[in-house]
C-alpha cells in the first residue's frame, strides 16, 4: 500500500470559544471579590482518580504540570492553551506560568524573558527592541519590562514558538496574566519566576508582585533557578498553600545568585530542604541519555532526594521532539520509565502535552501484565515490527509476536531461482544493502515503479541471503531515524521459515501480501501465486482452523486465485485515499474478496493544515456488505499523526476502535497490544474514570479561520470499479522476458492515487535551538 504522510478532539470537548480576558485584571481593585488559592475551581475539589500506590515521596500519583497549558498545539500561554489543558487532563493537573515581569511590575505568562519569541510584541512595537545584559549574556529582543501590562495586553499576542508546530492559532489569543488564569477558574496553578535578580536590577520585584496579588490567588507551586529568592519567598509564603521548588537548568550553567555551578548544588540536596519542598530538574539528570540517543542507567537522584524529603519534579517532556530510541516513539514509554519502574516514580512531570501524561498515569502504569482485550479488533504487523528492526526478518517477526501482534505479515517476493521470501519491496535497495553489493543488477522496470532498482527477481536466493537488510526510515529527510543499533540486524527469511516460525510459536495467523504477480508471471516466468498456495499447503494451513491465513493482494485477480479454500480470508489492498465506496463497488469487491484493507486518510479526512476534518462513511459502507475493514499504516512517529491526535498514537487507536475497524496494520505492535488490552481504552466502560477518549473529526479544524491554512486541497475522490477490478492472471511464461507485459490494471501498480498529502519538509530537530523555558 502506499505510504501516505500526514504530519499528522476529544469527544469531551465541544471546543472552547475564545474568551475576553480584558477586565480580569480589574479584580485587583475589587477587594470584595473573592480569595482564590489556585486549588479551588467551579466544580470544587477534584475527586479522586486514582487507587494505585506509586514510588512517590507521599506514595500518590505523580503530578502532571502543563507547561503554558497545552502547548503542545497551542501558542504557549494562549487562553486556548489554558482552557484546552484541563479538560484532556486528569482533573487535578496544575497550569504552569512562565512569569515575566512589567514596566508596572505585573506578571506576564510568556515562554522567555524575549517575549518576541512567542508573541507579536515585534510587530506591536516595530521599535522596541533593545539589548540587555542577562547574567553575562548580551540579549536582543523585545521584554515585558519596557512596556505596561495594559498596553501589552491591547497590542500583543500569542504566536506558536516551536516552528514544527501549527500556526493556525496565531495572533488570536492576547498576552495573558496570572490573574486571567484564575478569571478561567483553573484550578492549581504554577508560577515559575526566573531572571528575578535581572529583574531587581531594574528595579522591579518579583517576590512583591505575588505577595501583593494573595488577596487574589495562591499557587499552588512557586518555582525558580534562584536560590536567594526562594530563601526570601520562603519567610513570605504559607508552605501549605504553596511549595516552593528548586528549579535546575543545565549542570554547567550557573547559578547567579551563588555564582555556583547547578551540577555542584546538585551534590548537596540537604542544604536545600531548609527553604524548599522539591526539586524541578531536567529529565536527564535522573535518566541520561547516551551521545547516540539511548537511554542509559538512571541515576540515584530521585531517591536521594526522597531520603531528604524532598519531591522531586521534571521537565523536558514532549510528544513531538525527538525521543531517546528505547521508547519507539511511543511518548507513554517514556512517562512509564519515570513513573513507574521498581526504583522510584517522579512526584510530577512538567509537559507539552498533558493528556498523554495523564493517560500514562491513570491508564498505562501498572498495568503490565493486562492480556485480555477491551477492545475488538486484530493487531497485524506491518513487516514485522518494522519500526524496531529492519522489517520482514527473524527478529522483526519475533519482536511482534512478543508485543503481542495477532496476525504476523510477509509481503512475497521471488527469486531469480523460484525461492519465495519475505520482504517490503520487490526493489531491495531500501530495504538491504544491495545496492552497495549489486550495484551492477541495477535495471530499469517501469511497469513496476519509474526509477531503477535492483529487483528481488535479479538475484538468486544465495545472492539474496548474503545481504544485510536495513531498516527503512518512512521520512527519508525528517530527521526521525528508526533505532539505528538495529539498522541491519537480522536476516531475511523465506516464506516456509515464516509459516514455520507462526506455527511454532502460535500466533494468531498470518496475512500472505502478493504484489506483482501478473509481471512476475509473464515478464519473469516466475508463479508467485502457486509459490504462495504450495506454501501453505506445505505448512497444513490450507486446512487449519485455529490459525487465521489472511491473503492480500491489491489484484483482485490475485484474490480470486485462493477462491477455492474457504477457510482463507481474502483481502483487497485500495490504494490511495477514497472518500466513499458506493454499493455497486463495494459489490464488485465481494466477489473476490472477504475484507478490505485501505489507508487511514480513507477513514478519516483531513485539511492542508493537517487537521482532521470529517469521518467517512467507508467502514460503515463495507460492513454493511459483511466486508472486514482493516486500516494501514499506523506509525508512532508524530509526523504521521493528524494534529487533532495531539501527537500521541494512542489517540489515533482510540478514533479508529470507535469507528469499529476490525483490525489495525501497524509497524509498532506493542503500542497497539498496549492500547487494545487497556481498560482506560473501554470508553463504554462506567468504571473508567480517565477513558483514553477518540478525537472527533473537525472539532479543531471549525475552530481555524481558513485564511491562516494553505490553499485547500483538491477533493478526494470517490472509489470505482476500475479500482478494484483486475484483467486475468496471465499465465506464467515458460522463457523470462518472452511474453509481452499485462496491460496495466487498474487496481495493481497504476492505479490513481487520492489526496497523498506527504509531509516531505526537512524536520530538523535541534536541541537548543528552540528555547521552551
Amino acid at each position: 500500500m502506499i505510504n501516505q504522510v500526514p504530519k499528522n478532539m476529544f469527544r469531551q470537548l465541544f471546543f472552547v470559544s475564545f474568551l475576553l480576558l480584558a477586565g480580569s485584571a480589574a479584580a485587583r481593585n475589587n477587594p470584595d471579590g473573592g480569595h482564590h488559592t489556585g486549588n479551588e475551581g467551579g466544580d470544587g475539589p477534584a475527586p479522586p482518580v486514582l487507587n494505585k500506590k506509586f514510588l512517590t515521596l507521599n506514595g500518590g500519583p505523580p503530578e502532571v504540570v502543563a507547561r503554558g497549558g497545552y502547548s503542545g498545539l497551542f501558542p504557549d500561554s494562549s487562553n486556548f492553551a489554558y482552557n484546552f489543558a484541563p479538560v484532556t487532563s486528569l482533573p487535578d493537573s496544575i497550569m504552569y506560568c512562565n512569569v515575566q515581569l512589567t514596566k508596572d511590575n505585573l506578571g506576564v505568562c510568556t515562554t522567555d524573558i524575549l517575549i518576541d519569541l512567542s508573541t507579536t510584541a515585534a510587530l506591536a512595537y516595530p521599535k522596541g527592541d533593545k539589548t540587555y545584559n542577562v547574567y553575562g549574556r548580551d540579549l536582543h529582543g523585545w521584554f515585558a519590562m519596557d512596556y505596561l501590562l495594559d498596553d501589552l495586553k491591547n497590542t500583543t499576542f500569542y504566536v506558536q514558538n516551536v516552528l514544527t508546530r501549527p500556526s493556525a492559532f496565531d495572533g488570536t489569543s492576547p498576552i495573558i496574566t496570572p490573574d486571567d488564569l484564575e478569571a478561567l477558574k483553573v484550578k492549581r496553578m504554577w508560577l515559575n519566576m526566573e531572571n528575578e535578580m535581572f529583574y531587581a536590577q531594574h528595579n522591579l520585584d518579583a517576590a512583591k508582585y505575588i505577595l501583593d496579588s494573595a488577596q487574589f490567588w495562591k499557587p499552588s507551586h512557586i518555582s525558580s533557578p534562584e536560590l536567594d529568592f526562594l530563601k526570601y519567598m520562603s519567610g513570605k509564603v504559607d508552605k501549605v498553600d504553596t511549595k516552593l521548588i528548586f528549579k535546575f537548568l543545565g549542570k554547567e550553567d550557573v547559578e547567579p545568585t551563588t555564582s555556583q555551578k547547578y551540577g555542584l548544588i546538585l551534590n548537596d540536596l540537604a542544604q536545600l530542604k531548609t527553604y524548599v519542598s522539591g526539586i524541578l530538574v531536567p529529565k536527564d539528570y535522573i535518566i541520561p541519555v547516551t551521545k547516540d540517543n539511548y537511554t542509559d542507567a538512571p541515576t540515584t537522584l530521585v531517591a536521594d532526594a526522597h531520603k531528604l524529603g524532598l519531591e522531586v519534579y521534571a521537565f523536558g517532556f514532549s510528544n513531538d521532539f525527538l525521543p531517546s530510541y528505547n521508547y519507539s516513539y511511543d511518548p507513554v514509554n517514556e512517562y512509564l520509565q519515570f513513573i513507574d519502574n521498581s526504583q522510584f516514580s517522579v512526584d510530577g512531570v512538567l509537559t507539552d502535552f498533558p493528556s498523554t501524561a495523564s493517560n500514562s498515569i491513570a491508564c498505562f502504569s501498572q498495568s503490565k501484565n493486562l492480556t485480555a482485550k477491551t477492545v475488538r479488533g486484530l493487531i497485524i504487523s506491518h513487516n514485522g515490527a518494522s519500526g524496531d528492526y529492519p522489517g520482514s526478518t527473524d527478529l522483526a517477526y519475533q519482536k511482534a509476536i512478543d508485543d503481542g501482534a495477532d496476525i504476523i505479515d510477509c509481503t512475497v517476493q521471488m527469486s531469480q531461482d523460484g525461492v519465495a521470501f519475505c520482504s517490503s519491496n520487490i526493489d531491495l535497495t531500501s530495504t538491504t544493502t544491495a545496492l552497495a553489493t549489486f550495484v551492477d543488477r541495477s535495471s530499469s522496470v517501469p511497469e513496476i515503479q519509474p526509477t531503477n532498482g535492483i529487483f528481488s527477481f535479479d538475484l538468486t536466493w544465495s545472492e539474496v541471503e548474503s545481504l544485510r537488510p536495513t531498516i527503512e526510515i518512512p521520512i527519508k529527510d525528517g530527521g526521525l531515524l528508526r533505532n539505528p543499533r538495529n539498522k541491519n540486524k537480522g536476516k531475511l527469511v523465506t516464506l516456509d521459515a515464516f509459516l514455520e516460525l507462526a506455527k511454532t510459536r502460535k500466533t494468531g495467523g498470518v496475512l500472505i501480501n502478493i504484489e506483482n504477480a501478473g509481471y512476475l508471471a509473464s515478464k519473469k516466468g516466475l508463479g508467485v501465486v502457486d509459490a504462495v498456495t504450495k506454501a501453505l499447503q506445505k505448512a497444513s494451513l490450507d486446512k487449519e482452523t485455529t490459525q487465521k491465513v489472511l491473503i492480500q493482494s491489491d489484484d483482485s485477480s490475485v484474490l480470486s486465485a485462493f477462491k477455492n479454500i474457504p477457510t482463507y480470508e481474502r483481502v483487497l489492498a485500495i490504494e490511495g485515499a477514497a472518500s466513499d465506496a458506493p454499493p455497486a463497488v463495494v459489490e464488485e469487491i465481494k466477489k473476490n474478496a472477504n475484507a478490505v484493507v485501505v489507508h487511514r486518510d480513507t477513514i478519516v479526512q483531513e485539511n492542508s493544515g493537517y487537521f482532521t476534518t470529517a469521518f467517512t462513511k467507508v467502514v460503515d459502507e463495507m460492513h454493511a456488505a459483511n466486508l472486514s475493514v482493516y486500516v494501514s499504516p499506523l506509525r508512532n512517529e508524530f509526523l504521521f499523526l493528524n494534529l487533532d491526535y495531539l501527537a500521541d498514537p494512542y489517540l489515533e487507536l482510540a478514533t479508529f476502535a470507535s469507528l469499529n475497524v476490525d483490525g489495525v496494520v501497524t509497524d509498532y505492535p506493542a503500542t497497539a497490544s498496549a492500547f487494545m488490552r487497556n481498560p482506560c481504552s473501554d470508553v463504554n466502560n462506567p468504571q473508567n474514570v480517565f477513558p483514553i477518549t477518540p478525537i472527533e473529526a473537525g472539532d479543531l479544524a471549525k475552530e481555524i479561520d481558513p485564511m491562516a491554512l494553505p490553499p485547500a486541497l483538491p477533493p478526494t475522490p470517490v472509489l470505482e470499479n476500475a479500482d478494484v477490478v483486475d484483467p486475468p492472471l496471465p499465465p506464467v511464461s515458460k522463457g523470462k522476458d518472452s511474453a509481452p507485459a499485462p496491460a496495466p490494471s487498474a487496481s495493481g501498480a497504476t492505479k490513481r492515487v487520492g489526496n497523498l498529502g506527504i509531509v516531505s519538509s526537512v524536520i530538523t530537530l535541534l536541541f537548543g535551538l528552540v528555547c521552551l523555558f
